[in-house]
C-alpha cells in the first residue's frame, strides 16, 4: 500500500482502533517487536547484543565449528538498520562485524576471497557511515586497533585495502 493511502486509511481509525492495530502488529511480525522493543524499553544496547550475538556464533559458536555464513551475519546489521537505531549503535555493530571477521582470520588462518570482500566492504561502509554522522573520532581507535591493525599478515591484499579505507577517512 503506498503511504498517502496507508495515511488516508490510518486517519479514518480511531485511537482505539490504532492500539488494536498496532499490537496486532506488534503480535505478528518479530521486526515490529523488534522496533518497539527499542523505542518503548529505550532498549538500544539489548538490542545490540543480541545482533552481536548472531554474528558472534556463525565465526564463534559456545559448540562446534564455526559456520561461517556471513549472509547470516551481515543479515543481522541489516535488520539493525532497519530498527532505525542510533548511529553510534550502527556504527557499533558494523565495527564489531569487522572486528570478529579480523580476530577469526588471525584464529584460523587464511580463508577464501569472499570473506575479505565482505570483511572490507563493511569496514567502508562503517566508515562512510561514522563520516556522515560525524562518529569518526570516537571510532577511530577501534578502527585502527581492532581492525586494521589486526589485519597485518592476513590474507593477500586484505591489509593493504582495509589500510586503503582506513586512511581515506583518518588522516594519521
Amino acid at each position: 500500500m503506498a503511504t498517502p493511502n496507508l495515511k488516508k486509511y490510518l486517519k479514518t481509525l480511531t485511537k482505539e482502533e490504532l492500539i488494536k492495530h498496532i499490537l496486532d502488529l506488534d503480535k505478528k511480525f518479530k521486526p515490529v517487536q523488534q522496533y518497539y522493543q527499542v523505542f518503548v524499553n529505550n532498549d538500544v544496547s539489548g538490542t545490540i547484543g543480541k545482533f552481536k550475538k548472531v554474528i558472534e556464533n556463525e565465526l564463534y559458536p559456545l559448540r562446534g565449528m564455526p559456520k561461517m555464513r556471513l549472509s547470516v551475519a551481515r543479515k543481522a546489521v541489516t535488520e539493525a538498520k532497519k530498527l532505525g537505531l542510533p548511529p553510534e549503535a550502527m556504527a557499533d555493530l558494523m565495527l564489531f562485524y569487522v572486528e570478529t571477521g579480523a580476530q577469526f582470520t588471525r584464529d584460523y588462518g587464511d580463508i577464501d576471497e569472499p570473506f575479505y570482500s565482505s570483511m572490507e566492504s563493511m569496514f567502508l561502509k562503517a566508515l562512510q557511515h561514522m563520516e556522515s554522522e560525524g562518529l569518526l573520532p570516537a571510532f577511530n581507535n577501534r578502527a585502527r586497533t581492532n581492525i586494521l591493525e589486526r589485519t597485518v599478515d592476513t590474507g593477500w591484499g586484505f591489509h593493504d585495502t582495509m589500510g586503503d579505507y582506513y586512511y581515506q577517512f583518518y588522516d594519521e
